[in-house]
């Protein structure tokens, strides 16, 4: 064999012996170089269709929810046992959720999260608006299901309006009641702050004169109804949005803990103004969920917060959508 063979044939075996051994190491499970952890979720945004119209859940934030301290009507070991059973414990992330409608003609967002109210953990809904394709701009309506701090102070960006082509409508009973400050004095304590926050957040739209409050069961768009639902505020409201084939009710906070909630509606939340008349309307919310076989948008359950519910004896069920890569395709 001459020299130049020789040389070449060290050079193979040489490479292969290193093959062989980075072959081991990978069987064995050796990492040249980990790769560095995330640690943050993607945009968060999630859509549908519903008939022909386009639905789009957005996330302004998660935060821990203090169920301990604001639950009426369920013992501790009762909280901790329907928190077990879906696999929870406290604290409960919370999430805050709001839908934009795309009916065709019009951008119509319902609910708008907490904007800077709730601090780091939440504000993202403008940013999650982008992601899904769309502006703030470009949104015609947005219409609010009541004036807690978690809904409507996204619509505030630092004293300006956060949808600059928007009119922002709730219910004039909801308005009568947070934007009057003498009831601030009669409300409990731990609620002062939400008139506050009700006032100056649609400050900028009664400004502009696009602040337009409404009345009642209307229709306040073809295809979008206002349904009174009345207990957690004075004016709390849902809204039915008809898809053709089926129909969306976005029902604001019917439900904040699906886990303790759902199997039994007669728990309260502090936050109610009316406890029983927040009972009535969410036996009323969950009994036409199921009887009409309504999809449901819901502010605070895990998020897209988009599902149907399914009753089991005295029980209610929450089955969230299935997931679609390529929605109405």
């Amino acid at each position: 064999m001459k020299q130049g063979g020789r040389v070449g044939a060290r050079r193979v075996a040489s490479w292969l012996t290193v093959l062989a051994g980075v072959t081991v190491m990978a069987w064995c499970g050796i990492a040249f170089a980990a790769a560095p952890m995330v640690k943050t979720q993607g945009p968060g945004f999630y859509r549908l269709m519903l008939g022909g119209v386009e639905v789009t859940a957005l996330l302004d934030g998660t935060h821990p929810f203090p169920i301990g301290t604001v639950v009426d009507g369920a013992s501790k070991a009762e909280v901790a046992k329907d928190l077990a059973r879906d696999f929870l414990q406290q604290p409960v992330q919370g999430s805050i959720n709001a839908f934009l409608i795309n009916t065709g003609s019009k951008l119509i967002l319902i609910d708008s999260g907490a904007g800077v109210l709730y601090g780091d953990c939440c504000g993202k809904l403008r940013a999650n608006l982008r992601a899904a394709g769309y502006l703030p701009e470009q949104v015609d309506e947005v219409l609010l299901t009541h004036l807690h701090k978690d809904h409507v102070g996204g619509i505030d960006a630092h004293g300006a309006m956060a949808f600059p082509n928007a009119i922002v409508r709730v219910s004039q009973t909801d308005a009568d009641y947070w934007l009057n400050p003498a009831n601030k004095v009669k409300a409990p304590a731990f609620l002062s702050s939400f008139f506050d926050a009700a006032i100056a957040s649609v400050a900028p739209y009664v400004a502009a004169g696009r602040f337009e409050p409404f009345s009642g069961d209307v229709e306040l768009e073809p295809g979008i109804r206002a349904l009174a639902l009345p207990g957690h505020t004075p004016g709390h409201t849902g809204y039915l949005v008809h898809g053709g084939s089926q129909d969306l009710l976005v029902w604001g906070d019917i439900i904040h803990v699906a886990s303790i909630q759902l199997p039994n509606p007669e728990v309260s939340i502090e936050y109610d103004s009316d406890a029983a008349s927040a009972k009535r309307s969410r036996r009323m919310a969950l009994a036409l969920a199921v009887d009409k076989g309504y999809l449901v948008g819901a502010a605070h359950i895990a998020f897209p917060g988009l599902g149907h519910i399914r009753k089991d004896g005295h029980r209610y069920e929450w089955v969230p959508v299935n997931y679609e890569a390529a929605p109405g395709q």
